[in-house]
């Protein structure tokens, strides 16, 4: 019996290994065409190892499903006892679905209704934009200022736009000179030794003792006037007043009791703290009581050659001008998702408001600041699109950082006008109006309630599955078979999830938005980094309900950071204006900032952390120091703290301005 037993169950394995083998072959043949059917569309397969066990996972799955449909038919009971399981399983499944989505969506309502009532409001459908007129819209100028100031989403749209050509295709390239390989020569140095007759002085030239103490600084500021006033642009370019390549060099006469060696005259002209353009370095020559100051690195850009390049895109400059009289900045579009809404092209931006700014510091370099002010101007306007009239609604977060990046290049600009004291009192009284219109905390405050809005709009209106998987927001991918295959796991969430995930990531965005008042233009860092440190705590802990917080939730921090940072900056250059206008007309600073008003200023902007007046005092050397609190909301009497980059730690310290 046992013998027969044993030979019965030898048959059967050999049996279910042939059948098995039978379903791998037509598995394998099927994944076979799917492969030359990716070759033949170039489209990517999985390699042959994935599908070899592809292959034996599915014979292996095959042989199971058969066997237990063979099992089921050999009686009618267990035929009645598979229909009997089906049904209590089809009942609990059915009662976890309900109860899911009954749970997740009274959670949901709830959180809803609590919003609400403290005046949120969360109906993306309340958002969208209204139509206004072609003739009225910036964006609706002509199709050339539609490509290219919004964000092409269509390859038609993008062919298009190479057809337009130049008109606003800025790209400066490579024209800067670079300085270690013209190594142009910015001063000679001549060793004068007892006994010789030293020079009288001349307009460009120096006579100094080796050892004096102030010897490095003299050589210092003798080589800075020769080589004239520099800035650095936004795009990463040094801007000269003049070409390097044409120095009439300094003459500078060293008087030495004993010969220096050539080290001794390079640690008194260290190269990379003589001048903001590039590095200098002193050469020996065949005289031994003669050296040269060459550039050996970095690269510079005249200001006269960078305005003659970019002045083709003057008529264009003035075509965005004429066009931003316009009362509205509504893009053209479908605006019935949040996450496909129409968005403006950045990089255009960017590079405009760039190209501007660098156009302004040439011309302060050259002594024009009547020539600067109207780049400037335009800088100043092109927010207005960013910013969205007449209803600055929706405003998405890239938007707004946008916006406070250009406010950030504005202000800079301003600032390296004051360092090269080249605005006058005209420019200074129309800086200071454009000044006081700048308000960023309420649009970064409407950008991070609509960051709230849009995930409410994702999680009530995309199936669970796509947003697990990227194919809500990815709708132009294309994949392969087996990816679209395999992104149906997640089609059995229930959707009262989805529910619990949108009360969680809003119930974590609230205290985050709750942490400014864009009413009375105020931040409050240590409510934001508490906040925040409760928000990474959150997500220490896997949850099957903070799956959307987690891709949703931006870095509110860092925007926070960086918006109080650049309004401060606009703030104080509002006061400085005013504190140069005051000095232009009294000859000195004031006492206090409270000397300003009336006449130079209407109102004194507040710090916008802790909401006390800006600090401010004169110095001895005759100018004036005004500073935020900072980040640490503590007064550390106008100390910055750098990193270990050697850039300004914006978290620590205070934010002061830099005259």
């Amino acid at each position: 019996m046992n013998e027969s037993s044993s030979k019965q169950n030898r048959q059967w394995c050999r049996r279910a290994f042939w059948i098995w083998l039978v379903f791998f072959i037509a598995i394998a043949g099927l994944l076979a065409w799917f492969d030359l059917d990716a070759m033949r569309r170039k489209d990517h397969a999985p390699p042959y190892w994935q599908q070899c066990l592809m292959a034996t996972a599915g014979a292996t799955l095959a042989l199971g499903l058969w066997l237990f449909v063979r099992w089921i038919f050999t009686s009618w009971r267990n035929f009645r006892r598979l229909l009997v399981g089906l049904a209590i399983l089809a009942t609990l499944v059915a009662v976890f679905y309900t109860e899911e989505d009954w749970r997740g969506k009274r959670a949901w309502e709830n959180c809803k209704r609590e919003l609400e009532a403290k005046g949120a409001v969360l109906d993306w459908d309340k958002f969208i934009p209204p139509s206004v007129p072609d003739d009225q819209n910036f964006f609706a100028v002509n199709t050339n200022f539609y490509l290219r100031f919004v964000k092409l989403q269509t390859k038609e749209q993008s062919d298009a736009l190479n057809q337009v050509g130049e008109w606003l295709h800025i790209d400066y390239g490579s024209n800067a000179v670079d300085l270690a390989k013209s190594k142009p020569l910015v001063a000679k140095l001549s060793i004068v030794t007892p006994g010789e007759m030293v020079p009288a002085p001349a307009k460009n030239s120096l006579v100094v003792q080796f050892n004096s103490p102030n010897a490095s600084r003299q050589i210092q500021e003798l080589i800075q006037t020769t080589v004239g006033r520099s800035a650095n642009g936004p795009q990463g370019f040094k801007f000269s007043e003049s070409a390097l390549t044409a120095l009439a060099p300094a003459q500078i006469f060293i008087q030495a009791e004993v010969l220096p060696s050539l080290g001794d005259l390079q640690n008194l002209i260290p190269g990379d703290l003589i001048t903001n353009i590039g590095r200098l370095d002193v050469k020996p020559t065949a005289d031994p009581k003669a050296f040269e100051v060459k550039f050996v690195g970095g690269s510079i850009t005249v200001a006269a050659d960078y305005l003659k390049w970019s002045d083709k895109f003057v008529p264009a400059f003035d075509d965005v001008r004429a066009a931003l009289k316009r009362p509205y900045a509504i893009i053209p579009g479908d605006y019935s998702v949040s996450w496909r809404m129409p968005i403006p092209n950045f990089v255009m931006m960017r590079w405009l408001a760039q190209t501007l700014a660098s156009r302004a510091q040439c011309y302060l370099l050259l002594g024009q600041p009547e020539k600067a002010l109207p780049e400037l101007a335009l800088i100043h306007d092109l927010c207005r699109i960013l910013e969205k009239p007449p209803t600055g609604q929706p405003e998405t977060l890239v938007e707004a950082m946008i916006n406070v990046a250009i406010t950030g290049v504005y202000v800079n600009t301003i600032q390296d006008g004051l360092r090269l004291h080249a605005w006058q009192e005209p420019q200074l009284a129309a800086i200071q109006k454009q000044l006081q219109e700048i308000s960023l905390l309420p649009f970064v405050n409407s950008a991070f309630r609509m960051e709230q809005i849009t995930i409410v709009n994702i999680g009530e209106k995309v199936n669970a599955s796509k947003i697990y998987t990227g194919d809500a927001f990815n709708v132009d991918q294309k994949k392969a078979w087996y990816e679209r295959l395999w992104s149906h796991r997640y089609d059995a969430i229930p959707r009262g999830w989805m529910y619990q995930n949108i009360k969680y990531a809003v119930a974590l965005e609230q205290p985050l938005i709750d942490c400014f008042d864009p009413a009375n233009a105020e931040v409050y860092p240590k409510k934001l980094d508490a906040a925040s440190a409760r928000l990474e705590k959150s997500f220490a802990h896997w949850s099957l309900f903070q799956y959307l917080a987690a891709i949703a939730i931006p870095n509110f921090t860092k925007a926070f950071q960086n918006c109080a940072f650049n309004q401060t900056l606009a703030n104080q250059a509002q006061i400085v204006c005013a504190l140069e206008r005051y000095k232009l007309a009294n000859g000195h600073y004031p006492e206090t900032l409270a000397a300003l008003m009336p006449q130079f200023i209407e109102k004194l902007p507040h710090d916008i952390i802790g909401g006390e007046p800006l600090p401010y005092r004169r110095t001895d050397d005759g100018k004036f120091l005004l500073y935020s609190v900072g980040w640490n909301e503590t007064d550390d009497g106008g100390v910055t703290v750098k990193d270990k980059s050697g850039h300004e730690d914006k978290t620590k310290g205070d934010w002061v301005w830099m005259n």
